[in-house]
């Protein structure tokens, strides 16, 4: 496995670091695959119940190396193999330096982006004649609106931590000795939730952004319906109050009538 993408298991959560320190984390080919296949092991491994994507050194990642793209054609190198969406468990992108064109578009496709207070972030393409290629145009006005997208993608300047947290691009702001800290701590919160509904959930709120409402009302039902086995319910009520004595409380009340 290449080392542009290290692979980290801390408990149940998965670290996968972008390994290319000297160049900002740039995209190439061998760090995008690397990146799928790491995300595809950790997706596989029952063990694991989240990720977390971040970058080697001061950056996150500076979008395409241009020194090795082979592409001029006006459209960003990257493509498609950018996006975690895919994967059925929670993704947190810690955003600790600067997230660049490619770099932003894999903090698009997270769950969730915590974000330093010394990076910044920013769809930069057009300043090269390029525009995003790894889901920028798509994912961007789903999550911070049709007129914040155009300001990232049609204007290309980077914006300041607080900026992306206003437009809604990312969710927190940390000091940055404090960002991986935060994304661990809300990476064991996640990884304490049901699997089955936490796959459940995800596939249905990205689903919701692609079909009108009816069409989502019946996938939710279906889905719902047959996300899990009473053997896997019951389980996650016993998970559930083994953590709380709330849940403990509430559970023991069912069983006895009350």
């Amino acid at each position: 496995m290449s080392d542009t993408v290290l692979y980290e298991v801390r408990e149940r959560v998965a670290v996968l670091t972008l390994n290319r320190p000297d160049r900002a984390n740039t995209l190439i080919p061998e760090l995008m695959g690397a990146m799928q296949a790491r995300a595809r092991e950790a997706a596989s491994d029952s063990n694991i119940r989240a990720l977390i994507i971040t970058g080697a050194g001061r950056h996150f990642c500076g979008g395409a190396d241009l020194r090795t793209a082979r592409d001029r054609t006006g459209v960003s190198p990257p493509g498609p193999g950018l996006g975690f969406d895919w994967v059925p468990k929670p993704v947190i992108a810690a955003i600790n330096g600067a997230a660049m064109g490619g770099g932003c578009e894999i903090a698009l496709s997270c769950d969730f982006r915590l974000i330093s207070d010394k990076a910044n972030i920013g769809l930069t393409e057009i300043r090269f004649g390029a525009l995003p290629a790894g889901g920028g145009t798509a994912r961007a006005p789903r999550i911070v609106g049709l007129s914040n997208a155009k300001r990232l993608i049609m204007i290309g300047e980077p914006v300041s931590p607080q900026e992306a947290l206003s437009m809604g691009l990312v969710d927190e702001v940390l000091p940055h000795d404090k960002l991986m800290e935060r994304a661990f701590e809300l990476a064991g919160v996640l990884a304490t939730r049901a699997p089955f509904a936490m796959r459940t959930a995800k596939q249905l709120l990205n689903k919701s952004l692609e079909v009108d409402l009816a069409t989502a009302l019946e996938f939710e039902r279906t889905l719902i319906g047959k996300m899990a086995t009473a053997e896997e319910r019951a389980q996650a009520r016993d998970e559930a109050a083994e953590r709380s004595a709330t849940y403990a409380n509430i559970f023991s009340k069912r069983e006895g009538g009350d």
